[in-house]
């Protein structure tokens, strides 16, 4: 039989001939949507499992489907399974296979159920996988970053505002800003997944089937925590895949920070840190060049992880229920920035773990750009009572002359500090190196060492 004929036959006899060379081309998703081969035979084994339960079919044709199904996975795990794009999707390609194996019996699979339940089932089983990884993903970044901060946590380095010097803080600090962030993204995956973790199965075409069926057994078969309790909804919405790529997105923007911060660092002007062999590349002209590509193309991820988010939003925003063929346009979106999301983790992992912090340069540029001004400041609130603003004024004077002087405010003369504000004693010096600053930065969240130390044991006990 023709694959042309084939098609038809699936379709019954409402089509006298076939689809023309365009609207195969359309039409067909096979292309991509043979990546939910394992799902969607997942879901064929579960619902041949239950009708036989049922007494909807016999033992012997669910033994023949289950036997028949398991060949089919065989072949398309060795890349012996031939797909056709005239079968239109993965479930019509497996159905046809699996009637050349096992014959009559396959006919009787797609008793009680419709490829829009199917694929909805078979589609979140997919992505509930890419949560479950995403989530390991991250539990292992933040983990390398936990050992960096562990390393340094009493490093000293610049905070910046505006990319300017802002005030020091600890390497520790820094590196633990980011375990926050990326934490609150594996707690997004994991919030979606609970979500998503219904199952579709069993909704047929859109108004559920008068066969006997057991939703609930095939939703525990599939892992599901239970049937979706709406068959309109099982079939239409794909809110799931939205949550997923909404989360993947915003974790690629947390990941495309770091990576622009490793490239600042790592450049001859910073040398913050040295990025190993492994995660940079040479010049094909310039010998002396180490470039921060993994890190660049982190970077630039985002633009496609936000580009799938924003093109499935598009697809899904004005369909009607229930099912319409525009959701065939789901999956390569998400596929695609699944796929490259797992990379930029990955990738920003094993950057992380091989990275070396460069202490002495990273304690000089503290130094620098006049970091200890807002300790001078609270000092003189604190030990001679000034009005904040009369003491921000103060400062921003002694600042000035330190610029004019072309030194730090810790290489001023304690006579010409007096001569701004006469008040200022000896003590002044106390606060105005980095080392200082950030051992008293002592309030919850702050950068002092013991800060940091206390928020990575919370997190070493709370990941186990």
């Amino acid at each position: 039989m023709s694959d042309t004929k084939s098609a038809n036959a699936m379709w019954g006899g409402r089509f006298a001939s076939g689809p023309d060379a365009i609207m195969e081309a359309i039409n067909a998703s096979i292309g991509f949507d043979k990546r939910l081969a394992p799902q969607d035979i997942a879901g064929s084994r579960a619902h041949a499992a239950m009708l036989a339960a049922q007494g909807i079919i016999t033992d012997s044709d669910a033994e023949a489907i289950r036997e028949g199904l398991l060949t089919v996975l065989s072949e398309i795990e060795t890349g012996q399974f031939a797909f056709s794009t005239a079968l239109e999707d993965i479930h019509m390609n497996v159905e046809a296979r699996l009637k050349e194996i096992i014959g009559e019996p396959a006919g009787r699979l797609h008793t009680a159920r419709s490829r829009n339940d199917q694929v909805a089932t078979d589609f979140r089983l997919w992505v509930r996988d890419q949560a479950d990884a995403a989530i390991l993903g991250l539990d292992a970044l933040i983990r390398a970053l936990l050992d960096q901060a562990e390393a340094g946590a009493d490093w000293v380095m610049p905070g910046f505002t505006h990319l300017q010097t802002a005030q020091p803080v600890t390497w520790g600090h820094h590196m633990m800003a980011y375990v926050e962030m990326f934490a609150r993204d594996l707690s997004r995956f994991r919030d979606a997944r609970v979500r998503m973790n219904e199952s579709p199965l069993g909704a047929a075409a859109l108004a559920g089937t008068g066969f006997d069926i057991d939703r609930q057994m095939t939703a525990e078969a599939l892992g599901f925590d239970r049937p979706m309790a709406n068959s309109l909804d099982a079939v239409s919405d794909r809110d799931f895949a939205l949550e997923f790529l909404s989360s993947a997105t915003i974790s690629a923007v947390h990941l495309s920070r770091l990576a622009e911060e490793l490239v600042i660092w790592s450049s001859a002007q910073f040398r913050f840190v040295t990025l190993s062999d492994r995660f940079s590349t040479g010049s094909s002209i310039m010998p002396q060049k180490k470039n921060p590509d993994a890190a660049e193309l982190i970077r630039a991820k985002i633009g496609r992880i936000l580009g799938a988010t924003v093109a499935l939003f598009t697809v899904m925003k004005g369909l009607p229920l229930a099912y319409s063929k525009d959701m065939q346009e789901d999956k390569e979106q998400v596929f695609d920035a699944a796929d490259n999301y797992m990379l930029a983790l990955a990738a920003m992992t094993g950057m992380v773990t091989d990275m070396t912090g460069n202490r002495d340069n990273l304690e000089a540029a503290a130094a620098s750009g006049f970091s200890t001004a807002t300790d001078l400041a609270d000092w003189l609130v604190r030990e001679l009572g000034l009005p904040f603003r009369e003491a921000h004024h103060v400062t921003g004077a002694l600042v000035a002359m330190a610029e004019e002087q072309g030194c730090d405010l810790a290489d001023l003369a304690l006579a010409d500090m007096q001569g701004v504000h006469a008040g200022i004693t000896e003590g002044v010096f106390s606060v105005l190196t980095v080392q200082a600053s950030v051992a008293s930065r002592v309030s919850y969240g702050g950068t002092a060492p013991a800060q940091v130390r206390a928020q990575i044991a919370r997190w070493r006990e709370r990941l186990g």
